[in-house]
């Protein structure tokens, strides 16, 4: 098997190397068509599941990809690796594996973090029955981050209040009062929306689905854009009463936005929440997996560019064009050794957690 070649240039190539390594195994996917959005080639956006195991398993591994959209090209390449691989061939007694290819397939086809709705849907997942949270940080900031222009007076003026932000309070404050999300600012990034998108219904559907019965349920999400070049840090999201429990699976190995000891600030309304919640009798332990690739900053600017193309910009002009490749570059490195890292340690903690839900 060539590692490389199972990563793709586009949404369109990965889904169909996707569907073709599922019928290579002989494996059923389900499409769940997302009808509210198109791709950047005009083609139709699904979201694809593919379960490998008996039905009614009491156990179930979820691997999910493309959550944030463009991140979507590094799970997509482990999926298919796992596939042609020929991984799962053998399960442990009363498991189950999902795979979950593109949970955000607007965001992988355009190469955006977001949905058709400028959601994060890592900040989407929670109980809009509620008011709202109020990110009063974010508030303080959000004019900094999105600047009128992009080129001009507007963008290096916002660029000296964030040095003197982060001059007074820190980058780890800065990056929290950012990333954690947001309900206030629908142009603004990291907005968790003001209601359940179309991924938060299908996937709760899904997760139903494939995991409603399980009595013991793991989660893997794969992201990039944090951490050391082609290192996963293995996050564990979730009730922090697990967190003993996936570091005995992964070798002490995890870590928590909670007790600082991850790259990533705490964050509210993941996708883990609407998962667990399908599997309501299961103990979960859920991990994203975070693949480094720029440094944050050049990674964060390149998310602020692609908010600004698409609240006052043109995505066809030379600068727009500029921009996507930019935010392609920070969550997706497209050099075969990066490529390389990522699968050996994909693989790795997938095989991991195989034994961890074994021993449950």
């Amino acid at each position: 098997m060539n590692v490389i070649d199972n990563f793709s240039a586009t949404y369109l190539e990965a889904r169909n190397k996707f569907l073709d390594a599922c019928k290579e195994r002989g494996i059923v996917v389900e499409s769940n068509l997302n009808d509210r959005a198109k791709g950047a080639q005009g083609e139709d956006l699904y979201m694809d599941v593919a379960r490998i195991g008996p039905e009614g398993a009491k156990k179930v591994l979820i691997i999910s990809s493309g959550t944030h959209g463009g991140e979507g090209f590094c799970g997509s390449g482990i999926q298919i690796n796992l596939l042609r691989g020929g991984f799962f061939k053998e399960l442990p007694a009363d498991t189950a594996v999902v795979l979950i290819h593109a949970i955000n397939p607007y965001g992988f086809s355009h190469v955006r973090r977001v949905n058709e709705d400028n959601i994060d849907l890592n900040r989407n997942f929670r109980d809009y029955s509620q008011p709202l949270p109020e990110n009063e940080p974010y508030r303080e900031v959000h004019d900094m981050i999105v600047p009128m222009d992009w080129d001009g007076d507007a963008r290096a003026k916002a660029e000296e209040e964030i040095a003197a932000y982060i001059e007074k309070n820190g980058m780890a404050q800065f990056q929290a009062a950012v990333t954690g999300g947001q309900h206030i600012k629908e142009n603004g990034i990291f907005f968790g929306g003001k209601e359940a998108s179309w991924t938060n219904d299908t996937l709760r559907a899904v997760s139903k689905k494939h995991a409603g019965d399980a009595e013991h349920l793991a989660f893997l999400d794969i992201h990039t854009g944090l951490g050391p070049y082609g290192f996963g840090e293995l996050i564990y999201v979730g009730d922090l009463g697990g967190l003993s429990r996936a570091n005995d699976w992964y070798d002490n190995e995890c870590t928590s936005p909670e007790d600082g000891s991850s790259t990533s600030a705490p964050v509210t309304g993941t996708i883990n929440l609407g998962v667990c919640e399908m599997a309501p009798n299961a103990t979960n332990t859920c991990v994203a997996i975070e693949y480094g690739t720029l440094p944050i900053m050049e990674v964060l600017n390149a998310l602020r560019a692609d908010n600004w193309l698409y609240a006052y910009g043109d995505v066809n002009s030379e600068l727009g064009r500029k921009i996507k490749k930019d935010v392609r570059d920070a969550f997706y490195c497209d050099a075969d050794d990066w490529k390389e890292m990522v699968w050996e340690r994909g693989h790795s903690v997938v095989t991991k957690a195989l034994a961890g839900l074994d021993k449950s």
